[in-house]
C-alpha cells in the first residue's frame, strides 16, 4: 500500500485549487435601501459564503425589469410584490415565490398629521396622489368603501413618485401608495408629521410586501434554498446586534450612511420575515380571491404553480 507522510498530504491538498462557490444575481426592486437589510448583511457578514454562494446584488434601472429578466433567465433571483406576482403570473410570466423578505405590508395611505383629515371618512372630496394605477386602486377603493365612500367621491392625481413631495407642497391632500417605514419616518424628518391608514386595518387582506421569485423551472436548485438559509441567519443576526447591523449596513457604501436611511432602518428591522421559507397558503389564495373581487384577475390558479415552500420536508 502506497503511504503518503501527512505532512506531504496536507501540502497536496493545499494546493488543490477551492471548489468555486456558486454564483446567484439578486435583482434588487429599487435602490439599496434598508429594506434589503438581511441581503446586504448576508452579503458583508459572510453569511452567503457560508453556504458557498457568491451573490451580486444588483440596482434596477427599471423597478420593472427584475422580475422579467428572471422570467427570461438572465438573472436567477428577483426581489419583488405578492400583489404583482398575482398580475404577472396571470400574464403568463413563469414565475414563482420561493420566499419572503418582507412579511407585512408597507403600503399606506398617508396624511398630514396636523391637518382636516382624521380618518379616511374626512377623505370626501379630497385629493389623492397615486403612483401606479392598479393594485392600489384596488386597496383604496376598499378603504374607502368600508367607510361609506366610493372612488368618485375622491379626486385621485397621478402624481408619479413623488409622494410625500406632493404631500407637504399641499398638492394633495392624501397619497395612497406610501411605504409607512420610509414616507412617515422621513417626512417628520423634515418637519412634517405624517399620519398613517393601514390597508390591513381597512379591510384589505394582509399580504407579504417584499418576496424572492425566480424562474418556476428552477425551483430545484439547490443554490435558493441555501441562499434562504443564509438570508434567515442574517435575519436573526440583525434581530440579535440591532445596533452593529445598522454599523455593517450603513459600512457597506457611504450612500447609505445618512439620517433618512437610519430611521428607515429603525422602522424596518422589525418587519423582515422571521422564516423566509415558509408559505402561508392561505394567505395567497385570500389575497388571490380579493384581486379577483376587484378585476384585477380574471380567474385564481392552484397556488403550488407560482409559490412554494423549498423546506416543506427538508
Amino acid at each position: 500500500m502506497l503511504r503518503i507522510p501527512i505532512l506531504a498530504l496536507a501540502l497536496l491538498l493545499a494546493a488543490l485549487p477551492a471548489q468555486a462557490a456558486d454564483k446567484l444575481t439578486v435583482l434588487l426592486d429599487w435602490y439599496v435601501n434598508p429594506d434589503h437589510g438581511p441581503l446586504v448583511i448576508a452579503k458583508e457578514r459572510g453569511f452567503f459564503a457560508s453556504e458557498d454562494l457568491e451573490v451580486e446584488l444588483v440596482a434596477p434601472a427599471d423597478p420593472n425589469d427584475p422580475p422579467k429578466l428572471v422570467a427570461a433567465r438572465q438573472a436567477d433571483i428577483a426581489v419583488s410584490y405578492q400583489p404583482q406576482l398575482h398580475l404577472q403570473v396571470a400574464a403568463g410570466l413563469p414565475l414563482a415565490r420561493f420566499g419572503t423578505l418582507i412579511d407585512t405590508p408597507l403600503n399606506s395611505l398617508v396624511v398630514l398629521a396636523d391637518g382636516p383629515i382624521r380618518s379616511v371618512a374626512d377623505l370626501k372630496g379630497r385629493r389623492v396622489g397615486f403612483s401606479v394605477a392598479g393594485f392600489e386602486d384596488a386597496v383604496l377603493g376598499t378603504m374607502l368603501t368600508r367607510h361609506g365612500l366610493s372612488a368618485a367621491d375622491v379626486e385621485l392625481v397621478n402624481v408619479n413618485f413623488s409622494l410625500s413631495p406632493s404631500l407637504i407642497s399641499g398638492q394633495v391632500d392624501a397619497v395612497i401608495g406610501a411605504f409607512r417605514n420610509v414616507e412617515i419616518p422621513q417626512m417628520a424628518l423634515l418637519g412634517h408629521e405624517g399620519r398613517g391608514f393601514y390597508p390591513e386595518e381597512e379591510g384589505v387582506p394582509p399580504y407579504d410586501e417584499l418576496i424572492y421569485v425566480a424562474h418556476r423551472d428552477g425551483l430545484g436548485r439547490p443554490e435558493l434554498l441555501r441562499f434562504l438559509r443564509a438570508v434567515e441567519a442574517a435575519t436573526y443576526w440583525i434581530l440579535n446586534h440591532p445596533e452593529e447591523a445598522w454599523d455593517v449596513y450603513r459600512g457597506s457604501d457611504p450612500l447609505l450612511d445618512d439620517e433618512p436611511n437610519r430611521v428607515a432602518w429603525e422602522a424596518t428591522v422589525r418587519r423582515f420575515a422571521h422564516s423566509p421559507a415558509a408559505l402561508d397558503h392561505g394567505r395567497y389564495q385570500h389575497f388571490a380571491a380579493f384581486l379577483q373581487e376587484h378585476g384585477l384577475l380574471s380567474e385564481t390558479v392552484p397556488l403550488a404553480s407560482y409559490a412554494v415552500d423549498l423546506s416543506a420536508g427538508r
